[in-house]
């Protein structure tokens, strides 16, 4: 029987994931197979929480390149993910899991405020705790988010779930020369400029000795044999 390497783990999902082949917005079937990849790690016992982008509703960065104030484009932004993590939320509990939406900037209709504690709490009774509205803050990625949640709940591992295997030196999209990376530290990816996260995202993870592994979420079981330890499934980072 399969046994999970962790006790407490942190999936951070881009808001594109959620679209599948869509241009935007939220694709059913494709939300639907997140949720079950989900379910499966969830199954082995892990408590788990998810930080989910908002890439494909709106991008407060894109936005405001075009000239829109950048922290009204970013709270725009934290709305796209909170509309995400509603529908995770939904497609979760489909599937019979207890969930909790925490929400960084208050909505209480549809979500709870965030509290550590109370996070954890959640977590410590067997419910999959979806943080939304990433930081609060404008002008820090969900990236961030993910790793500033991860090292609040004292999760052992930050997932990274991405459309590729892991970590290339340079973007393997259309690029056959790109070369697959299987373990690296936290400061040859800043040197190099490796874009696994941003700067401040890779920084914060390295000054909390939090590991990460990159890995393709398109590939049916990977998160649960990561969970397990799979050492061949995907980048592996650490602060080493």
């Amino acid at each position: 029987m399969e046994e999970s390497k962790y006790r407490r783990v942190l999936l951070k999902l881009s808001g594109e994931a959620l679209m599948g082949d869509s241009q935007y917005g939220i694709n059913p079937e494709t939300l639907a197979y997140v949720a079950n990849e989900v379910k499966a790690a969830v199954d082995l016992g892990v408590e788990t929480a998810l930080v989910v982008g908002g890439g494909n509703i709106f991008r407060g960065m894109a936005a405001s390149s075009k000239g829109m104030d950048r922290a009204s484009a970013d709270y725009i932004g934290m709305l796209a993910t909170v509309m995400n993590s509603l529908a995770l939320q939904g497609a979760l509990e489909k599937l019979g899991m207890p969930t909790r939406v925490l929400s960084a900037i208050s909505i209480h209709q549809v979500s709870e405020p965030y509290i550590r504690r109370k996070a954890i709490r959640h977590l410590e009774k067997g419910r999959v705790v979806i943080f939304a509205a990433g930081t609060g803050n404008p002008y820090f990625t969900t990236d961030t988010a993910a790793v500033l949640r991860a090292a609040e709940i004292h999760a052992d591992v930050l997932l990274k779930a991405t459309k590729v295997d892991g970590v290339y030196d340079m973007d393997p999209v259309g690029n056959a020369q790109a070369k697959f990376i299987d373990s690296i530290d936290y400061m040859s990816v800043l040197e190099r400029r490796l874009h696994v996260m941003d700067s401040t995202a890779v920084s914060l993870a390295m000054e909390n000795g939090l590991a990460m592994i990159v890995f393709n979420l398109k590939a049916p079981g990977n998160i649960r044999k990561v969970i397990c330890g799979d050492a061949t499934i995907g980048t592996h980072i650490s602060d080493a």
